[in-house]
């Protein structure tokens, strides 16, 4: 290994500490949970988590649990191949055809994660005859993998209707063949919803079709947990929707792509991370058909999720702290300054509330914060700490 390299790259991890970006690991010694276990400071300490996708509680679902464990009892441990080898168990099919229904889509494709999903899916549906039109602020995979395709790329501003509609008349004078809208159905940084109905009227009147990334909905938000296109009434006039079981759906891993049968069916036969990528583990398919099970059976779990996500909003504005508006499970607690934000989360980690500082560049330069996120599976007493480790931190950080 060259010595010169080295240099350069600890240069830049000392540039990183320097400016106070630097993302430490906390190494957690239980599962993962409402409460888990922390090693902080050379000791392990129980907290409440406060920073986990676990909108539903289901990673802790003793049902969950059970099923996912039967899953590796009926099924083994793993595939040791991708899916048009020897990789393709009936329990995969199962959990598409589930989804699909979930969804009201023709068809859907598994993958390890909505990560792959995203980049899998641009290069294959578009070439450069077509072009992308993408929100500024969506997620890493969506531009990742926009990057892989050779289409023609457009940006337009965050939810701002009329720059899409700037963009999409740019995509037409230059003769684009097909044009697709990408967005994230929630912004994960902000908690923001993305103007579905607006998207896909535009998308309409330019004859574009739309992608909704709803990794931040998908199981828990719109009045059937079908997520941001359910919730913005237009679950049939999304074209693809691409999602995750790793977050409100049992929290393990893997991604899936529900669209109309050509679509998924092209993605198989030509998509590189479903081709080059082993099988979604059978444990973890058979927990999110459990999962999955739980969220169509009732409401229970997405009521107490709403209701703890507005009771922790109101007390924390009563603390006196700034949040980004929105009605999201998903609660950013705005610092600005990430030294600071750093210092908020290390105190109320000291509080026994397990938080995380966000700063670039993860999020813009200047808009440091605490992305807490709440879950079904708090009580009451659970919020009622969480908010006492507010209240005691925020005179020493902001006085």
């Amino acid at each position: 290994m060259s010595e010169h390299y080295l240099d350069h790259v600890s240069r830049q991890l000392a540039e990183i500490e320097a400016s106070g970006l630097r993302k430490a690991e906390r190494v957690m010694t239980s599962p993962q949970s409402s409460h888990v276990k922390v090693q902080a400071d050379g000791e392990q300490r129980e907290m409440l988590n406060l920073c986990a996708n676990n909108y539903l509680g289901l990673a802790q679902h003793p049902k969950v649990h059970a099923a996912a464990a039967q899953g590796m009892d009926e099924w083994g441990y793993g595939l040791a191949s991708v899916r048009f080898i020897c990789g393709t168990q009936s329990v995969h099919k199962q959990l598409e055809s589930a989804l699909s229904t979930f969804l009201q889509k023709e068809d859907t494709i598994l993958y390890p994660s909505c990560f792959d999903a995203n980049g899998g899916l641009f290069e294959t549906l578009l070439d450069e005859k077509d072009a992308v039109i993408s929100d500024q602020l969506n997620h890493a995979s969506i531009i990742d993998g926009i990057r892989l395709c050779k289409a023609q790329r457009y940006r337009y501003l965050n939810s701002d209707m009329a720059d899409l509609e700037a963009q999409l008349k740019a995509a037409d004078s230059r003769g684009a063949r097909f044009k697709l809208i990408t967005t994230d159905g929630v912004f994960s940084m902000d908690g923001y919803f993305a103007k579905l109905s607006d998207i896909c009227d535009l998308a309409q009147r330019y004859q574009a079709l739309v992608h909704v990334d709803d990794c931040h909905a998908t199981g828990f938000i719109g009045a059937g947990g079908r997520g941001s296109p359910e919730r913005s009434a237009c679950l049939d006039r999304v074209d693809i929707i691409t999602g995750t079981m790793g977050k409100a759906l049992g929290g393990a891993s893997g991604g899936f792509t529900s669209a109309h049968g050509p679509i998924v069916e092209l993605l198989r036969q030509k998509s590189r991370p479903y081709l080059f990528s082993n099988s979604v583990a059978p444990a973890v398919v058979a927990g999110a058909l459990k999962a999955l099970e739980l969220v169509a059976d009732d409401s229970v779990l997405r009521d107490r999720l709403q209701r703890n996500t507005e009771r922790f909003r109101e007390g924390l504005q009563e603390l006196g702290y700034e949040l980004l508006p929105g009605e999201h499970p998903i609660i950013p607690v705005m610092v600005y300054d990430a030294s600071k934000a750093a210092q908020l989360a290390h105190g109320i980690v000291e509080h026994g509330v397990y938080v995380t500082p966000f700063s670039f560049p993860v999020v813009p330069r200047g808009k440091a914060r605490i992305r807490t996120q709440m879950s079904a599976a708090f009580s009451d007493d659970d919020i009622d700490q969480a908010l006492a480790a507010f209240a005691a931190v925020r005179k020493d950080v902001f006085n």
